[in-house]
């Protein structure tokens, strides 16, 4: 799709300014004094359930919207900023060779009276990355000094990681790239070493503004106000209320009935909310860091060459399906990173939709006839079933068979980081980080990590490697542009698109931000309700 107005403007502005635009529609609601109490009614809208309340042992972003409001990691997002920043450091002193960090922690309670301390850091990291229980996090540990040894059995902890005192933790990295890109996920939060881990799923205990009161499966989480929260004058909220709500059409009733006080939109919706005057303005739009791509595994013969990769690349319209599907919800991709990453190559171009260049590069790749693969997918409407439907005759013209395996959103992971599937559709993180998410394509990340396609490429691997020991931003940015033009010639997935989010709200609803990382992750305890919430909020 030819670059729109606003897709240029992003291109031109970059990650800051993107996110200055996607926060502007609340500018004048942030100048009130917040209101105290009160209960704002928010969706997961990616399922009807979720996985776990321990964030740790899950991969779904079902999983973190509920599990933002109960825990805390190291460093935290600022979705304004656009950086990381400390949460549960005060502060922290870096080595001469920028490789070694120094945290002196805050004070802060867990929601069972636990007080933090360094052993909870260091206990909560060597979890994380432990082999044995292959956790999610344990993509966010790969920079610490020690992890690949204690990975691969060589150690039976992680060296990098070490308590100076109670209230000071040093942390040694492996390459110049700021830890906070890591340490802020909500995948790697800091858990009480004294709490017993088996109960972590079903009575999280963390060191969040929020904690758990309720969870109906496959209906709802109701957290509460916790009264210990280090921030002073935080939350506001006094309940939060998550409903795990998949069916977008679900979502829309709820909200234009007032049940629900935020609704994450759809195409669909985006189009027709955006021409309701009762409801166009008060909707919130950031360009996010995902990339919505389909995955090749190199188990299928057929995918371990790339011009029958790019062949599927050149044989599907992107274009028509971002048009007419999504209703311009989204920007055409050109490779990994979205177009607000600073290593993004405004020179390059996306693939171009040519059948015939397809028929070429199959016959060179002895796949005139024949070619067959199933793609898994969940129901999501945006990056799912609907959309392979969509390209099942579009591949069809160029001798391509395509099947669906449907499944839900959890399985969906499941599947792909245990390598079943022969290919995926998903909706995957692309930023802000250029060198965080391109090491994903790293031969040396694993597949339960985020090397999902086992991709390994030596020319690859040495741009990334040096891209992590460079300290000038601009050195290392080209570098990094150059690693994802590679990645965009060798075509490990089909590059579908950068997705555009959109969230509507209630006009009594305050404090909500354009999280370009994922707008239905929130900063819950900014959130709060005005006098004109209905009774039922107050």
């Amino acid at each position: 799709m030819p670059p729109t107005g606003r897709e240029n403007m992003l291109t031109r502005l970059g990650l800051m300014a993107a996110l200055t635009l996607g926060t502007a529609s609340l500018a004048l609601a942030q100048d009130a004094t917040p209101r105290d109490g009160g209960t704002f009614v928010f969706t997961a809208p990616y399922g009807s359930s979720i996985g776990s309340l321990d964030i740790t042992a899950t991969p779904h972003t079902q999983d973190e919207i509920v599990a933002k409001a109960m825990n805390r990691s190291l460093y935290k997002w600022n979705p304004e900023s656009g950086k990381p920043e400390l949460d549960l450091a005060e502060s922290v002193e870096k080595s001469a060779d920028g490789k070694t960090y120094t945290y002196k922690l805050r004070e802060a309670t867990f929601h069972n009276g636990d007080k933090l301390d360094a052993d909870d850091v260091v206990w909560s990291y060597n979890r994380i990355a432990d082999p044995k229980k292959a956790l999610t996090g344990a993509e966010q540990m790969l920079q610490i000094a020690g992890v690949e040894e204690f990975q691969a059995g060589k150690a039976d902890h992680i060296s990098g990681v070490k308590k100076i005192d109670d209230r000071t933790v040093e942390i040694t990295v492996t390459n110049l790239s700021d830890p906070g890109w890591n340490l802020m996920s909500n995948y790697a939060p800091i858990y009480s070493k004294d709490y017993p881990e088996d109960q972590l799923a079903s009575k999280p205990n963390g060191l969040g503004p929020f904690k758990l009161a309720n969870y109906v499966p496959g209906s709802k989480v109701e957290l509460v106000k916790f009264d210990d929260y280090f921030e002073k004058g935080k939350p506001h909220l006094a309940k939060l209320d998550i409903m795990l709500m998949g069916e977008a059409a679900a979502r829309d009733v709820a909200f234009r009935n007032g049940e629900i006080d935020a609704n994450v939109l759809g195409p669909v919706q985006y189009e027709a909310y955006g021409q309701d005057a009762a409801l166009k303005d008060h909707i919130l739009e950031v360009a996010e860091v995902y990339t919505r791509n389909i995955g090749f595994n190199p188990k299928v013969e057929a995918f371990k060459d790339k011009r029958v990769r790019q062949a599927i690349n050149h044989a599907i319209n992107s274009e028509v399906i971002v048009k007419k599907l999504l209703k311009d919800k989204a920007y055409q991709a050109t490779s990994w990173l979205p177009i607000s990453s600073p290593a993004f190559d405004h020179d390059a171009k996306p693939y171009s939709y040519d059948p015939e260049k397809a028929k070429e590069l199959l016959k060179e790749a002895g796949y005139e006839k024949g070619l067959k693969f199933s793609v898994t997918a969940t129901p999501n409407e945006s990056w799912g079933v609907p959309i392979v439907e969509a390209i099942i005759p579009m591949l069809a013209k160029v001798g391509v068979e395509v099947t669906t395996d449907p499944v839900e959103g959890p399985v969906l992971s499941d599947k792909i980081v245990s390598d079943n599937f022969e290919s995926f559709i998903w909706s995957n993180s692309s930023g802000p980080d250029a060198l965080k998410y391109l090491t994903c394509f790293h031969s040396k990340t694993s597949q339960a990590a985020c090397n999902y396609v086992k991709f390994a490429n030596a020319d690859f691997d040495k741009l990334i490697d040096q891209a992590g020991e460079e300290t000038d931003p601009a050195k290392q940015n080209e570098l990094l542009k150059q690693a994802n033009n590679l990645l965009q010639e060798e075509a490990p997935v089909w590059f579908f698109n950068y997705n555009k989010a959109v969230m509507a709200y209630q006009p009594w609803v305050h404090g909500l931000k354009a999280n370009a990382m994922e707008l239905a992750v929130q900063d819950y305890e900014d959130i709060w309700i005005d006098d004109t919430a209905p009774a039922s909020r107050k």
